[in-house]
């Protein structure tokens, strides 16, 4: 068939009349028009087409194609927004098509405009950090087109190596992912917390607890929310092996924000941190079950678009770890919970939400005997103890709340909450030890005695609460506010001492009188109400040439407390800047004035008389005060064709109105009187990424220095952390998906303490520091071969092995003191747990 390489159109000065022409090259002209044959095809005239040429059908084909040429070359404008699935501006998402290798980004109100080349059809791509791509094909488009796209949370999933994106960070809360931690070695068996205390600024020092300090804050100092109610942990919790599982269950929650310092005003009255936990709805019938040495867990929930619920409970046992304890005995831990989440959403303008908790912790303790040995390498004492009695403690606590939201319209909503939080607490004990202290080298008796722990502790409290909150959201603004009322009562009644007989002489000897070396006693109750109130708005703007991004969260929050007849305002304000010759950076600054409320801890001022020290309340008190001043940078990067964020902050706290407290274990003492002030500074690094492709892991390093001003002395705070280095990472066997491995390190340093039941002033001395590394790997049994298939089944058995403590280091987490009859005191530690392996099966469905 002959070629046809060219169509000429001979139109005379009329403009009424032409003629198609083809032109067919010769060998040597490559299709000039004086090289080559140009042959008639057909002519129009009058407007009337006359087709009496045999070539003319092929002429208007190709007529045909240089007018959808023609318009291909044209071009048209694209605009609209970027929103998320609750309708709110999606900043710097990237609006891009491949084929024409043409790219923009939305500006802070999720508005984008992209001039593009017309086609049959025009392949548009949306996409977003941390959330689902999508992709929209526009037939021939002409002139303005105009889109609105609503972006879906999610990850990528590339051969079930999930890899789950981030977004940026423009407040002073960050977004945590669950996900990564899913098959980490775990000792507490509470997921999200361990998670948090991986962070940047956060430190712990007890493998067994799931409370943590920020930036030299106390566990108190922490406020923690789950579905806009913020939850309350037990009172009197003085050691990890007591505390049971914690109130957040990894299993129901769908997104975790936490902050550092530095946070907005939606969030209390508390002066170190905040957590704020979403509780997912499912959309489909799924569960979970898995099973450990130290106990199991199983989730199911199911849904559709009007109506979700979720079911979740839990069992743990610490037993196995508790045996590798240097005090021996029969250890029995045993801690149960069970949560609820039903969700109903009959249409577009309602929904009604319950949360349901019940949970129960039991620790039974009746230790025999203990053997430590402690000192130096020249100079080794042994601590030898032989004990009688038992303890029995028991935390029963139930949580429910009930929101009722109303849409008004798209942009409005107004949602009234109710919670209810009870918890009846018992901590008794009666032990006896005879001991014997030892210099090991010369066998000396340095000291032998007896000593005697005694408690009877009781607490009931109850928290009622009712919240109204206003959400309206802008193109540029989101506005909030919240009103909270809430009504207390804690009933306590506790008696506690400690004796002590070292050679014969009962501690203290005064040669006259006895006396213990410590008693209390205690009958309080606390019955007030407090009134909350914030407001705030987050605004997303951005200069002229829409080039730097800024975003400005600004709001106030007041308090008010019946107890103290004290009302607190705390203004804060962050602005995040993502600078126009860089979108990979951005740029945080945060300052505010943070309050921490009292709420029963603090309030014990204690009295002695006669050798007995009485615990009571304190109406004077205070709130404690903290300044907050953040100053931080992210930078997001690829390295090796992998993606990567370095974030640094610089944070300096100062506080007034402080009361001092001491720490033991996880007992916080308060003195109940507002006598100190101080400052908390320092810098957290954190750097977080695909160290091995397609997992996600991280490195953390904080620096910090705390002072406080105590009775005319400068001595640190009791969470003075100088310096912690965490490691979260994560590898797979390459080739193959079936084989994972997660390892856990910390390093940190060693906290002040000094002798118990003394003040502040004498915590000379520092713990060495605290050092642990566990590894777990995990191996998939069984694999759906279609792991997209939305039908109810088995989707993955998972079989994994951990090694806890690998490294096998004893930690200290508190310690004993011994007192001889020359007042002579020994301080003899407390290690945590020794090196134990786990057994662990998953199955998902």
């Amino acid at each position: 068939m002959q070629k046809y390489k060219k169509l000429f159109i001979v139109q005379n000065n009329s403009k009424r009349n032409c003629h198609f022409g083809l032109l067919t090259p010769n060998k040597m002209g490559c299709g000039a028009i004086k090289t080559g044959v140009l042959r008639l095809v057909g002519y129009m005239q009058n407007n009337i087409l006359h087709r009496d040429f045999r070539y003319l059908r092929i002429a208007l084909s190709l007529a045909f194609l240089m007018v959808m040429t023609s318009l291909s070359a044209q071009s048209f404008l694209l605009t609209g927004r970027v929103l998320d699935e609750e309708e709110n501006p999606v900043e710097l998402a990237t609006v891009s098509c491949l084929k024409q290798g043409k790219a923009t980004m939305t500006n802070l109100r999720g508005e984008f405009s992209l001039e593009l080349s017309s086609a049959d059809s025009v392949v548009v791509r949306f996409s977003m950090i941390g959330y689902k791509a999508k992709e929209r094909v526009l037939r021939r488009p002409r002139g303005r087109q105009n889109l609105q796209i609503t972006l879906y949370e999610g990850s990528t999933t590339l051969d079930d190596v999930t890899i789950t994106e981030k977004k940026r960070q423009t407040t002073g809360t960050q977004e945590l992912d669950l996900t990564d931690t899913k098959l980490a070695p775990s000792t507490s068996g509470n997921a999200v917390e361990e998670l948090i205390q991986q962070q940047a600024g956060v430190s712990t020092h007890s493998e067994l607890s799931s409370q943590y300090n920020v930036r030299g804050g106390s566990f108190d100092e922490n406020s923690v929310y789950i579905n806009n109610v913020e939850v309350y942990r037990p009172f009197l919790v003085r050691s990890g092996q007591q505390e049971g599982l914690s109130i957040i269950n990894g299993d129901m929650v769908e997104s975790i924000a936490f902050s550092t310092g530095g946070y907005e005003a939606q969030y209390g009255d508390k002066m170190s941190s905040a957590l704020s936990i979403k509780y997912r709805r499912p959309q489909k019938t799924e569960a979970n079950l898995s099973a450990s040495l130290l106990g199991g867990s199983a989730y199911f929930g199911f849904g559709n678009k009007k109506f979700s619920w979720a079911n979740a409970a839990r069992y743990k046992t610490t037993k196995a770890l508790l045996k590798t304890f240097e005090t021996n005995g029969e250890y029995d831990p045993q801690f149960y919970d069970y949560q609820t989440y039903l969700s109903y959403t009959p249409n577009k303008r309602w929904q009604l939400d319950f949360i349901g908790n019940i949970s129960q912790s039991k620790y039974n303790f009746y230790p025999t005997d203990r053997e430590t040995s402690f000192g130096t390498l020249n100079n080794v004492k042994a601590f030898k103890v032989y004990f009688d009695g038992q303890e029995k403690d028991i935390f029963r606590t139930y949580f429910g709340s009930l929101t009722i939201k109303r849409n008004i319209n798209d942009k409005t909503a107004l949602s009234l909450i109710g919670s209810a939080f009870h918890t009846k607490e018992q901590e008794t004990y009666d032990i006896q030890g005879q001991y014997w202290l030892t210099q090991t080298e010369t066998q000396q008796n340095l000291g032998v005695g007896t000593y005697m722990e005694y408690a009877r502790n009781y607490l009931t409290a109850n928290v009622a609460s009712a919240k109204l909150m206003l959400d309206h959201r802008t193109k540029s603004h989101n506005i909030q506010t919240g009103l909270t009322l809430k009504w207390e009562k804690i009933e306590e009644q506790s008696r506690e001492y400690e004796m002590r007989d070292s050679s014969g002489y009962v501690i203290p000897h005064t040669g006259s009188d006895l006396y213990m070396i410590y008693t209390l006693a205690a009958k309080n109750t606390l019955k007030a109400h407090r009134t909350e109130f914030y407001i705030q708005d987050t605004w997303r703007f951005n200069n002229a040439e829409e080039t730097t991004f800024y975003t400005l969260n600004y709001g106030i929050r007041f308090s008010n407390w019946s107890f103290n007849k004290e009302s607190i305002v705390s203004p804060r304000v962050s602005l995040a800047i993502v600078p126009a010759y860089n979108n990979n950076v951005t740029f945080r600054a945060a300052a505010g004035l943070y309050y921490q409320a009292p709420f029963f801890k603090e309030l014990r001022d204690t009295t002695t008389i006669a050798g007995v020290t009485y615990a009571t309340l304190n109406n004077k008190i205070k709130s404690q005060r903290s300044i907050h001043v953040i100053g931080a940078f992210d930078y997001r990067f690829k390295l090796l064709d992998r993606p990567f964020k370095f974030t640094a902050e610089a944070y300096y706290k100062a506080l007034s109105n402080l009361v001092p407290y001491s720490i033991n274990n996880l007992k916080v003492t308060y003195n109940g009187i507002n006598e100190c002030s101080g400052h908390a500074m320092g810098l957290d690094f954190k750097l977080y990424g695909e160290f091995v492709p397609g997992t996600d892991s991280w490195i953390t390093f904080s620096l910090m220095k705390t002072n406080m001003a105590y009775r005319g002395q400068d001595i640190p705070m009791p969470t003075d952390q100088r310096y912690a280095v965490n490691l979260f990472f994560t590898d797979y066997f390459p080739g193959t998906d079936r084989w994972k491995m997660a390892l856990k390190l910390s390093y940190a340093d060693g906290l002040p303490f000094g002798p118990p039941h003394t003040d502040n002033e004498r915590q000379n001395f520092r713990a060495p520091a605290y050092q642990r590394v566990d590894i777990g790997m995990s191996y998939r049994a069984y694999k759906r071969a279609n792991q997209s298939e939305k039908t109810f089944g088995l989707r993955n058995i998972w079989v994994g092995i951990d090694c806890l403590n690998l490294i096998g280091h004893s930690n200290v987490n508190s310690y004993y003191w011994i007192t001889d009859v020359t007042n002579h005191q020994y301080a003899v530690p407390n290690y945590l747990t020794g090196r134990q392996l786990n057994a662990k099966v998953t199955m998902e469905f």
